[in-house]
């Protein structure tokens, strides 16, 4: 009988060989696909930019998260508003981690969204970003600014009020945690679709200086625990509906709105928040906002997404 030499190779057993071999690489390919897909899908694309003119091109800058896990989830926060804006056909929303790598990226925007801490912490105040950011807003470029990014030091209070149309200040601001009402304020584009709601245990910032020309339009209002008006100016008015979320019109061109809550991760439950706050982008950017207000689904397990895991106790 004829011997197969063990230096010549076998067809049978390379061909035995090479199906367990494409078995095992394909398994593999497999396990790569789903847990690679299981990472990106998991993962928020940051800075992925598009030149393509006909979409709207919203930039959003996320601050580093401070505070307790739950509040000022400001990455987790603006995460989630990129996925409700691009329920908007057209819109293009790149995230950027506080400010881009490349400032190429601003370049064909229509808005800036602004999430961070304020006060002296404020990122955005280094001289070279009040530059680029000064010069965007001479080309009309618009803004949408959140929570405690509209606290900011004296210096730079009269260039964001002429830019957003209000600005808070220690001198007279005050702010605070509480359950608040919330009360819609004539008609505007950005209120399509928004009822009257209440946000519970949230932050708000109230009595900054206002704008006081025709470009200033408050848009959500409600009242304070007395006690938290802790200015001199504050206290002359108690009982009155402090304004909580408001647009501005700049006369040169460009459009900014505000609104000083999203402090709690947790009340993005509330729909009517989520609609007031992508219209709001969307208004800033110059985009028609629907009848109804603009799709904000939230899905299973979006709320969860980026969040700060709380401590063990005892650690």
């Amino acid at each position: 009988m004829t011997q197969i030499s063990k230096n010549v190779s076998s067809p049978i057993l390379n061909l035995r060989k090479n199906r367990m071999s494409f078995g095992i690489w394909n398994l593999g390919l497999v396990w790569v696909l789903i847990f690679g897909f299981w990472n990106f899908a998991s993962a928020q694309p940051l800075e992925l930019d598009n030149t393509d003119p006909k979409l709207t091109k919203i930039v959003l800058l996320a601050g580093e998260p401070s505070g307790k896990p739950g509040q000022h989830e400001y990455f987790a926060d603006c995460a989630l508003m990129f996925g409700w804006l691009k329920q908007t056909p057209g819109v293009w929303p790149v995230l950027a981690k506080t400010w881009p790598t490349n400032e190429a990226l601003f370049d064909g925007a229509k808005s800036i969204v602004v999430l961070t801490d304020g006060g002296a912490k404020h990122p955005l105040i280094e001289e070279a970003r009040q530059k680029k950011l000064g010069e965007l807003a001479e080309r009309g470029i618009g803004f949408a600014v959140f929570h405690q990014a509209v606290d900011l030091p004296a210096e730079h209070a009269d260039n964001a009020k002429a830019a957003l149309g209000g600005v808070w200040l220690a001198d007279i601001g005050c702010r605070g945690h509480w359950d608040m009402s919330l009360e819609t304020k004539g008609e505007h584009p950005v209120l399509r679709g928004v009822r009257p709601f209440t946000a519970k245990g949230d932050g708000w910032l109230y009595n900054l200086h206002f704008a006081s020309d025709a470009g200033f339009t408050p848009l959500l209002v409600g009242q304070v625990p007395d006690k938290s008006r802790t200015t001199a100016d504050a206290k002359k008015h108690h009982g009155r509906d402090e304004v909580i979320a408001w647009t501005y019109e700049r006369e040169g061109g460009g459009r900014a709105f505000c609104f000083t809550g999203i402090d709690l991760h947790k009340n993005w439950e509330l729909a009517d928040q989520r609609r007031l706050v992508v219209n709001g982008i969307l208004w800033s950017a110059g985009v028609e906002v629907p009848e109804g207000g603009a799709k904000v689904e939230l899905r299973a397990g979006d709320l969860e997404r980026h969040v700060r895991k709380a401590p063990a106790a005892g650690k």
